[in-house]
């Protein structure tokens, strides 16, 4: 991701990220009230881990929401609110300055919205990565991740010939391009979920957000779309001589996009926890937008175009620099908003998100 507050920044291109997680508050709120009344003895210290947790306005929202709710909670239960230690974790690379930087007055604020009686808040950056063990056995009461698991660990392997033209799962792809996905979700989301288990203590609660898709098919358009229109706008420039076609051809995106089944499949197979809840919801592409007025329908489609290829810029740019060189970069994301916006003005766009709540076992 595109560190810092910069035009092509994460924090300025989050509009979509804040949006799915304003919708599954209620998801989290009803795991973490469970999580309290559940508890054989008094929490003191609740500890809650945010994974993937990025850098810009969204980082502490999520904390900021599950603290309110035991605070309130605890207030209507005549309960003394717990102290709280979180834990923000994403790679090394991720921009942790900024966040910490943020700390002293986003804990300021705290304090003033709870009121008297909120504890006090413990806040730990945690760079690693998430297929791997981060913290202590047993020492997590709470964990969140939102539009992070689609990520995988790497590429799959045995791509570079296989997968020509495109960059993710295309509608083209052969049998085996999907098999290799497939293959390698499986393997990092069940160690995701082993090395969770090992952390949570009994009766933990975790609540997971994925990039996914409705249909069980993974060449679906709703797992995909996103990523092919990309691909279009590098083919362009592979045509024209931009690109040269072999780099075109070794590069492909490490992510995943799962479906309920699958992620309900590899959950129970797993083991170590028992679903609460799984639900799956819709938003629209036009959610990355950071503005709500747009004087007509074209102009409409050109922002909202616009604010899809930077959203998409901002997490994907990193990929492309590091692969095509950063001389690409203008023209294929200039070339990119261009085929976005003249697909939301014919289709229907949409994300497709799929929550889950366990309780670790």
């Amino acid at each position: 991701m595109n560190g810092g507050i910069g035009e092509a920044s994460y924090a300025s291109n989050s509009s979509l990220q804040k949006k799915v997680i304003t919708m599954t508050k209620p998801i989290r709120e009803q795991a973490i009230v469970d999580l309290y009344n559940s508890s054989n003895k008094p929490i003191t210290t609740l500890c809650i881990a945010d994974l993937g947790c990025s850098s810009g306005p969204n980082t502490l929202l999520v904390v900021s929401q599950l603290m309110e709710k035991v605070h309130i909670t605890c207030k209507t239960l005549a309960h003394r609110t717990p102290e709280f230690q979180v834990y923000l974790n994403d790679l090394p690379g991720n921009d942790f300055n900024t966040i910490f930087k943020s700390l002293p007055g986003f804990l300021k604020e705290m304090k003033k919205q709870m009121g008297l009686g909120f504890g006090p808040c413990f806040v730990t950056g945690v760079p690693g990565s998430f297929y791997d063990r981060l913290f202590p056995a047993n020492s997590l009461h709470f964990v969140h991740s939102s539009y992070s698991l689609m990520w995988l660990s790497q590429v799959p392997a045995g791509l570079e010939s296989s997968n020509k033209g495109n960059i993710y799962i295309g509608s083209n792809s052969p049998p085996n391009v999907v098999k290799a996905y497939h293959e390698q979700f499986q393997r990092d989301f069940t160690l995701f979920l082993k090395c969770r288990s090992e952390e949570l203590v009994t009766g933990g609660r975790m609540v997971l957000t994925i990039l996914g898709r409705k249909s069980d098919n993974p060449t679906s358009k709703d797992g995909c779309y996103i990523w092919e229109l990309m691909a279009m706008a590098l083919n362009e420039m592979v045509a024209e001589g931009l690109i040269e076609e072999e780099k075109m051809d070794s590069f492909n995106i490490p992510q995943y996009t799962p479906s309920p089944a699958e992620v309900k499949s590899e959950v129970q197979k797993e083991g170590s926890f028992s679903i609460d809840c799984l639900e799956v919801s819709t938003v629209p592409w036009s959610a990355c937008r950071n503005y709500e007025y747009y004087p007509s329908n074209d102009e409409y489609f050109t922002d909202s175009g616009y604010d899809v290829a930077m959203s998409m810029r901002s997490v994907a740019e990193p990929l492309l620099s590091s692969h095509f060189g950063r001389g690409i970069i203008e023209e294929v994301f200039q070339r990119y908003k261009e085929i976005v916006a003249d697909r939301m003005a014919k289709e229907k766009t949409e994300f497709f998100n799929v929550t889950i709540s366990m309780t670790r076992n």
